[in-house]
């Protein structure tokens, strides 16, 4: 009864806040998009730099996973290349600031700089690929009115006059991309509480402990489900570690924790078809792995 009460709070706290950073991250990206122009968004997240830019901005931003979806539909909408916005989309939940700071905290700052490394630059050659292999092919059409953006050829947008209109139609916008993604966020949500309610830390622990040669590709395999927030990285960092987990494997849990949440696999197959979701899914593994073989290597 304990674990069903402690798995139904888990959804409940989890659906709220989610629903919460959807309407309010969607809400100030489409806010922005009415003040910067498509042809802005273009010149600095395409070309030779936009890798670059894609990746900065995902680093500086203080998102969980599912939060990087209303930012990526508007990147989408404003017809950025698909290369940066998957560079986007990997960086942004792994190092955001929260994210840094513990990583701070728990092993220092050489410790840190090899995490932000070991996440920044394989995430930018992720994008690449997606952009070599076309993965544009693999976008769902997307609403027209969800950022405030347009698709070529379709009529410009009102412009409006006042900010007060502006915020009224951001908030309208953020409501109709909340509709799209609804399910999704409901199934996936209540997939990831059940797993965190019934599946015991003691038990990643024994089948990833330092003993195991595999510990570090089974650690980042067992948090790609869990949905690890970034404010809770810290104490379940330090509880694993105590228990006598390696610090990759750690690191790996919590990258794949922090990269590839359930609810955020679940929100981007409303916009990605299934092979582009596939896709961020390995990378995210394959990053989750690389840095934890370089925390137990340096």
């Amino acid at each position: 009864m304990n674990t069903l009460t402690d798995t139904l709070g888990y959804f409940g706290f989890i659906f709220l806040e989610l629903i919460l950073l959807f309407l309010s991250i969607s809400a100030a990206v489409s806010l922005i998009l009415q003040y910067i122009s498509r042809e802005k968004l273009n010149k600095y997240l395409s070309g030779r730099a936009g890798y670059l830019m894609a990746a900065l901005l995902g680093s500086i931003t203080p998102f969980c996973a599912c939060s990087t979806i209303p930012l990526t539909l508007g990147l989408l909408n404003a017809g950025v290349s698909i290369g940066p916005v998957m560079t986007f989309v990997l960086v942004s939940p792994l190092l955001n600031p929260v994210i840094v700071g513990m990583v701070w905290t728990l092993m220092g700052w050489q410790a840190c700089l090899v995490y932000f490394f070991a996440c920044f630059f394989p995430a930018m050659a992720g994008g690449w690929l997606m952009k070599i292999f076309h993965a544009e092919r693999y976008v769902r059409q997307l609403p027209l009115n969800g950022t405030g953006c347009c698709d070529a050829g379709t009529p410009a947008p009102v412009v409006l006059p006042d900010f007060k209109s502006k915020l009224k139609k951001a908030f309208s916008d953020a409501y109709n991309d909340l509709q799209r993604v609804l399910i999704y966020l409901i199934i996936g949500t209540a997939i990831g509480a059940v797993i965190y309610g019934y599946i015991p830390q003691e038990w990643i622990v024994s089948i990833a402990g330092p003993e195991n040669r595999f510990a570090i590709p089974v650690a980042a395999l067992a948090g790609i489900p869990l949905y690890i927030r970034a404010e809770s990285a810290i104490p379940i960092g330090l509880a694993l570690v105590q228990k006598g987990m390696s610090l990759g494997a750690v690191i790996a849990l919590i990258i794949g924790g922090a990269g590839m949440a359930i609810p955020e696999m679940s929100m981007l197959l409303s916009i990605f078809k299934a092979r582009i979701v596939a896709a961020v899914v390995a990378l995210i593994f394959l990053i989750a792995v690389i840095g934890g073989y370089l925390f137990n290597l340096l």
